[in-house]
């Protein structure tokens, strides 16, 4: 039996929990995951409500089924760090869940006191809060998006009874976890800054709270946000005094165990991807990267949404995309956040298709996925017509990604998908084509946030990739032909937040750090470097022709973003004369 220390991290994605462990070194001893409950409304598809009492029992699950598999004893078990969506969990003040569903029962005691973060209900207090000017705007890219936490506070509070809305704490999901494991109400510096309008160096604002008619939250110095007098943790800071009683027999961990004040789950993505060598041409990378590098890399997390991260010693202001942020992983470092609302459209494109279900067939008959059977069929198509690349096949195809509203560079929510060059066809080969359109806008939209992102002072030269897209190796080879910058996948793409949030756990049971803010920064990242393992790097190789096709598609993409801004314009004018 190992004698090792050990960390534990948890995601909490949006479908599922998953939970790792992990040894000093980075090594991942162990994983388990656990779907959870998301429930949708028939009559309002803006709606995404889950519990936090379905999550924690799935947490508990998937740590309990780690140590069995490892046959760890929870004694070696030093820290424990978590990681979830940035949702709107609400509990009242004995930290019971509370009702969050629109209807007599909102604001009592119940299951479902989740807004998740794909949950678009708070569209007119958005539009609210975005009509202020307030200074806050200036540190979430000008606008404000309806999946962040206050406005949907907002809609809380005009659709709850008055006399029930005093008697909630509001959580960013990453902190309620941490609050339940410790009993502790400090909040994480990248929640509250990130998602609650918690203002760097200011901390809040109470005239804009007041504006947009949230001036309960004013009372008791913010306590129902939990950073009253703005006290917060950087990431992986020690969290009260650990595991509470309760939480550590629940979770099968000892009482006292360390746990690390939290991130948004694309942050511990960060946290777990940028500090890698990578290998080139089969040789590893000598040189051991440094804090200062971190600037030039961007880490690029996919799930059911996509974010792009990267981080900076100034605080680079740009339009549409969130931050920055001050201190939300590093204290004295500023990060910015973009990203796409939705990058399930490649799947959306698949099983909306009429030939999805002759795809099924095909790939069951030939016992392979159903994307390589779409790669294989693209090559021979690519080979059929004499192209040179399926950039040139889908030359006339042009598809705009934003299925679900765009959250960045252009932050605007009403942002709608669109296709360009429809066929008379509803067969296979059309299928994969507009399979590998829809990838090309992906990696299109992430050149478009690059672009801006470097336009306004950053440094991105190269892009760390982590989740489900990672996976596929033609899209990736993609990202770097069509944003022109290599890209550097993880070992195991789908450790790498879970990777992140045990960083956090290790911190924490090592004291956070000592020092100054830089000797912490330091002491930080000296782990990250010891528990990420190397990447592989994947270089541009796209041909001369293949390049000026991608400017070309890059160019009709921003176009598409014009003309579809324009309509909607000169719509809404017709439909009010």
């Amino acid at each position: 039996m190992s004698t090792q220390e050990h960390y534990i991290g948890v995601d909490v994605g949006t479908g599922s929990v998953r939970a790792s462990l992990l040894s000093k070194d980075g090594t991942v001893v162990a994983s388990a995951t656990q779907d959870t409950q998301t429930w949708r409304d028939d009559h309002d598809h803006r709606i995404f409500e889950q519990s936090t009492t379905d999550i924690w029992s799935a947490i508990s699950k998937t740590i309990k089924a780690c140590l069995a598999d490892a046959k760890i004893p929870p004694e070696l078990v030093k820290g424990l760090g978590f990681d979830a969506t940035c949702s709107l969990a609400v509990a009242d003040l004995e930290g019971g869940p509370v009702i969050v569903t629109k209807g007599k029962d909102i604001g009592l005691r119940g299951e479902r006191n989740i807004i998740l973060w794909a949950d678009h209900r708070a569209e007119k207090e958005a539009d609210l809060i975005n009509s202020t000017g307030s200074v806050v705007l200036d540190y979430v890219g000008g606008r404000m998006s309806l999946e962040m936490e206050v406005p949907k506070i907002l809609w809380l509070n005009n659709n709850m009874p008055s006399e029930r809305f005093p008697n909630c704490q509001f959580f960013d999901l990453p902190d309620f976890l941490t609050y339940r494991a410790t009993k502790d109400t400090t909040r994480s510096c990248c929640s509250v800054t990130c998602k609650c309008s918690f203002v760097p160096r200011t901390g809040w604002h109470n005239d804009f709270f007041k504006e947009i008619g949230l001036s309960q939250l004013m009372l008791n110095d913010y306590v129902q946000m939990g950073a009253a007098k703005g006290q917060v943790l950087t990431a992986g800071m020690p969290v009260g005094s650990g595991l509470s009683k309760q939480a550590a027999e629940e979770l099968g961990l000892v009482e006292g165990t360390a746990v690390g004040s939290a991130l948004i789950d694309a942050y511990a993505g960060w946290l777990g991807t940028v500090a890698a060598r990578y290998k080139k041409d089969g040789v590893l990378q000598n040189e051991i990267p440094d804090l200062q590098e971190s600037k030039r890399r961007i880490a690029v997390i996919a799930g059911t949404s996509t974010c792009h991260i990267v981080q900076n010693p100034d605080d680079i202001f740009v339009d549409g995309v969130w931050g920055p942020y001050k201190d939300p992983v590093f204290r004295g470092w500023w990060m910015n956040e973009g990203g796409q609302s939705s990058t399930g459209q490649a799947n959306f494109m698949l099983t909306t298709h009429p030939a999805y279900p002759k795809l099924e067939q095909v790939a069951k008959e030939k016992q392979k996925n159903k994307h390589e059977i779409l790669e294989e069929i693209l090559e021979q198509l690519r080979v059929e017509s004499g192209a040179s690349s399926l950039t040139e096949l889908t030359k006339d195809l042009h598809i705009y990604p934003d299925f679900h509203g765009n959250r960045s560079p252009i932050a605007d929510p009403r942002m709608r998908g669109s296709i360009s060059g429809l066929e008379l066809s509803s067969s296979l080969p059309d299928l994969a084509k507009k399979y590998s359109a829809t990838l090309e806008s992906i990696a299109l939209q992430t050149r478009h946030i690059i672009a801006v992102l470097n336009g306004r002072g950053h440094s991105i030269s190269s892009i760390y990739m982590s989740g489900g897209q990672a996976e596929n190796l033609a899209l990736m080879q993609l990202f770097a032909n069509v944003c022109d910058m290599p890209v550097i996948l993880p070992q195991d793409h789908t450790a790498a937040v879970v990777r992140g949030a045990a960083i956090l756990g290790r911190f924490a049971a090592e004291g956070g750090g000592k020092g100054d803010d830089i000797d912490q920064a330091k002491a930080l990242w000296n782990v990250m470097v010891e528990m990420t393992p190397t990447g592989t790097l994947v270089l541009p190789n796209a041909s001369p022709k293949e390049k000026k096709l991608l400017n070309a598609k890059f160019k009709i993409f921003m176009e598409t973003i014009d003309i579809q801004r324009r309509w909607r314009a000169e719509m809404e004018e017709a439909a009010r004369s």
